[in-house]
């Protein structure tokens, strides 16, 4: 970290992070941070399986994402802001706990969004985490003058959509969905008008090892849902067999998942500005679809039950478009210019198939005979990311 003097409040300068700070590594208190919000995305995904097996697909998938959104871009703000101003001091880590409060609220939220379509807490929360957020911007501005334009371009955006997305509460429901893309919209502008001033510096190894830390525990946390389910289903009395075998299966495919994710360093993605945010923005399809897959495989555990009266058809969707989305994003992101051309083709082929094998009883199987087979052809066709 560098080095810069204490007031006497036992607060240092927020002066930037230097980007080639060699071993710079994810710190405790981010860590931390991390499994609070995984708590808001475990909550979602719950939710997103309770209305997915009563067949409310659509209203599932729209409440999920959007719930989802306010978990990812509040999440994705910090990582970016701690990548550059990480002081570690006290008013820091108060300003982050602050945020984490706020996840934990949007947690207790995120059913009613999906359930109900009550975004009252969610809203309350989000907007919570990104009063913390300003509050660092501010504590920027002030201390650093190098930064300040960008500082309050960022605190000035971000407070005035918070007054926004207060005011969505009070929206007639026919207009909440086309407010709520417009405040998304505006939410991204934020950090591009505000670096065009003066960017930021960022780490590109910690920046990518932080997204790769959170891919990790969405991905654990599907691992945990998913036996959660089926250890209950066994308590209940099920013969064990049908549920071993989804264990077996669905740790494959989280296998391959988490081997196709990590199968390439990603840091060379994030050299420029336009890489940066394409890198970060785009992460929104792939932590998605990590964090819809836990939801997937509970509802093929509550089809072996017999629990759900969803259509056999829309049951395997909800876990085969979600892993066919995570590929297709891991691809496109990092995978891509390292692949010869007919590599690429097949990859691409088999996401296809991923997709297509909601149309076979055994589409669970089929789905991981295709991750391993990507698997394989990544493996066969260049050096892995160093460990």
């Amino acid at each position: 970290m560098t080095a810069s003097a204490a007031t006497r409040f036992g607060l240092v300068r927020m002066d930037p992070r230097d980007p080639t700070e060699p071993h710079r590594t994810a710190s405790p208190l981010e860590l931390l941070f991390d499994l609070v919000f995984v708590v808001a995305v475990s909550v979602s995904s719950k939710a997103l399986f309770d209305v997915e097996a009563e067949g409310q697909l659509l209203d599932a998938v729209g409440g999920y994402l959007a719930v989802f959104f306010a978990i990812w871009w509040a999440w994705m703000g910090f990582t970016w802001f701690a990548t550059s101003f990480d002081t570690n001091d006290w008013l820091y880590r108060v300003t982050t706990v602050l945020q984490m409060a706020g996840a934990l609220v949007i947690a207790s939220g995120a059913k009613a969004v999906i359930l109900e379509g009550d975004i009252t807490w969610v809203v309350i929360g989000y907007v919570v985490m990104r009063v913390g957020t300003v509050a660092q911007w501010v504590r920027v501005a002030v201390t650093n003058p190098t930064y300040r334009g960008t500082a309050l371009r960022y605190a000035f955006g971000i407070t005035g959509l918070q007054v926004l997305w207060l005011l969505l509460l009070w929206v007639p429901s026919g207009w909440l969905a086309p407010c709520f893309l417009v405040l998304v919209v505006l939410e991204a502008l934020v950090p591009v008008v505000a670096e065009r001033h003066r960017p930021t510096p960022w780490h590109p190894h910690h920046i990518t090892e932080r997204y790769g830390l959170f891919t990790i525990i969405l991905l654990g946390e599907s691992i945990l849902a998913s036996s959660n389910a089926i250890f209950a289903a066994i308590d209940g009395g099920e013969e064990p067999g049908p549920f071993l075998v989804i264990a077996f299966l669905g740790l494959v495919i989280v296998a391959g998942m988490w081997w196709v994710y990590f199968a390439r360093s990603m840091h060379g993605q994030v050299t420029t500005m336009r890489s940066a945010f394409r890198f970060g923005y785009f992460h929104y399809a792939i932590f998605a679809a990590a964090g819809a897959y836990s939801a997937g495989v509970e509802v093929a555990v509550a089809t072996a039950e017999h629990a759900t009266h969803l259509d056999p058809v829309i049951a395997r969707a909800t876990l085969a478009v979600p892993v066919s989305l995570f590929v297709l994003g891991v691809w496109w992101l990092a995978l891509r210019p390292s692949l010869a051309p007919a590599v690429n083709v097949a990859v691409v082929a088999l996401c296809v198939v991923i997709a297509a094998s909601v149309v076979l009883p055994a589409s669970m199987a089929v789905i991981a005979a295709a991750m391993v087979a990507i698997v394989v052809l990544v493996e066969r066709s260049g050096a892995r990311a160093p460990a």
